[in-house]
């Protein structure tokens, strides 16, 4: 056996999403903070994130996690978040995987009931709050970074669906939020192939028309996701009804598993500028295969000149498995590749 690259893993999923945490095989990448070690991997390594989340590794709704050093002295550990769709600023789920394996792994000093994990990210730093018992995460409650409402009630025209109103809103990532019943759509997974025609035609639109820049960091620009919104719905097991559901569709052509970590923060926020949720009060986000996010608004701020919250989310992660991803010199798909 034969290695040009040697990469080492920790998988985990997410309520339903894949985390793949590479804990080695990659070096510190050069970069005085992790926003310019997200630009310049997108400029030079981009084959790597290629090579770990495509087929035959990965698959078309693979997401993973790169550990780094921390480039501030409050973090524990760097994270670059990668996805099929590229190198994110900020990943919710993916921020709840790698907390879960820093601590089951022993990567951070571990305490119970709570061990705190500071994750320095491209969007800024975020805290991971883990609940710990018996040596295992159960749940992970994450400090988002401060969120808002970056447009309300905007308005594009779109092939096929005529004049589409959504919100454009913040979390970590910028998602275009609009409920699914405008489209004629129904919340079901038996749809998922019109969702999903719908959610990239009108997120082409929007990229060609209205891109939304962040106000503080023109790095961070552009919509790759769509959030469908629908009505909460009771619980399998006939538990509480969650306050909402959303099918998030994602470029280049997939489906959120989870809640989706920095959308739920962004739904928050819309929400909160619309005067339809007050801070400190509980908001169960349900994803489109029915698993669930707790968030929370735990105060407001400002970003830039333009008024936000500061949201939390909780979920679970599990370990789904430890390995080692080779590249073989004469591997004909050095980068993976895309069906």
């Amino acid at each position: 056996m034969r290695a040009a690259r040697c990469f080492h893993a920790v998988d985990s999923h997410t309520e339903g999403m894949p985390t793949r945490v590479v804990t080695g095989g990659i070096g510190p990448v050069p970069g005085a903070t992790m926003a310019e070690r997200r630009l310049h991997f997108v400029e030079h390594l981009d084959h790597v994130r290629r090579l770990l989340v495509n087929e035959p590794r990965g698959h078309a709704a693979m997401s993973g996690a790169i550990l780094q050093p921390p480039t501030r002295p409050d973090a524990d550990w760097g994270v670059l978040f990668i996805e099929v769709s590229g190198c994110l600023p900020m990943c919710g789920h993916g921020t709840i995987g790698v907390a879960t394996v820093l601590v089951e792994t022993g990567m951070v000093e571990v305490t119970e009931p709570v061990t705190t994990v500071r994750l320095d990210t491209p969007a800024g730093l975020v805290e991971a709050l883990v609940t710990v018992r018996d040596g295992r995460a159960e749940a992970v409650t994450l400090r988002n970074v401060a969120s808002y409402a970056h447009e309300l009630d905007a308005v594009v025209e779109v092939d096929g669906l005529g004049e589409v109103r959504y919100d454009m809103a913040y979390g970590g990532n910028f998602y275009a939020i609009t409920p699914l019943d405008r489209l004629g759509i129904p919340f079901s997974r038996t749809h998922k192939d019109r969702m999903m025609a719908a959610g990239l035609a009108i997120m082409d639109e929007i990229n060609r028309r209205r891109t939304p820049v962040h106000p503080e960091d023109p790095g961070i620009t552009g919509c790759r996701h769509v959030q469908f919104t629908a009505p909460g719905a009771p619980a399998p097991d006939g538990g509480p009804a969650s306050d909402a559901r959303n099918a998030m569709v994602i470029r280049p052509g997939w489906f959120d598993r989870s809640p989706c970590g920095t959308g739920t923060s962004a739904r928050m926020a819309q929400l909160h500028a619309r005067g339809e949720l007050q801070v400190g009060r509980d908001f169960v986000n349900e994803s489109l295969i029915g698993t669930r996010f707790t968030g929370r608004l735990t105060g407001t701020a400002r970003v830039g000149e333009r008024d936000g919250v500061v949201p939390t989310v909780t979920g679970r992660a599990w370990i789904t498995g430890m390995g080692q991803y080779l590249l073989d010199p004469r591997d004909p798909f050095p980068a993976g590749f895309t069906l």
